[in-house]
């Protein structure tokens, strides 16, 4: 069953195909899977109820997020203790800030396809 709205997010993921579209909640739970661990995406409640592997992979976003940030406020005072030299030192701290940025974008989009599962269960 369409959605109310046509319109999408911008922050629509390119791999799932559009609300209301033929077979668009199988594209969003295909894309869903990719972002939660492997072991996660065989359980078959979340397999059964997409609706349930998008919160599931907002969490696991939210924790990916952290992670990263945890990762780039400790870079400066951790990573020279390795003995890691000044020029890998900048190039990680620069890696870890465009990931938070990249995580960011992902949490979005998840929360953009998980608005529209929660809207077509409203609609059933």
């Amino acid at each position: 069953m369409p959605l109310t709205s046509t319109r999408i997010s911008p922050d629509w993921p390119c791999q799932v195909k559009t609300p209301g579209s033929y077979d668009w909640e199988r594209s969003a739970a295909k894309w869903l899977r990719e972002l939660i661990p492997a072991r996660y995406a065989s359980y078959p409640a979340l397999i059964r109820h997409p609706v349930l592997l998008a919160r599931h992979a907002q969490i696991q976003v939210q924790q990916e997020i952290r992670v990263a940030r945890t990762a780039l406020q400790t870079a400066r005072a951790e990573l020279p203790v390795l003995g890691l030299p000044e020029s890998v030192i900048e190039h990680t701290i620069k890696m870890y800030a465009a990931e938070v940025m990249q995580l960011q974008h992902i949490a979005r989009s998840v929360r953009a396809v998980a608005d529209a599962l929660g809207a077509r269960g409203l609609t059933r």
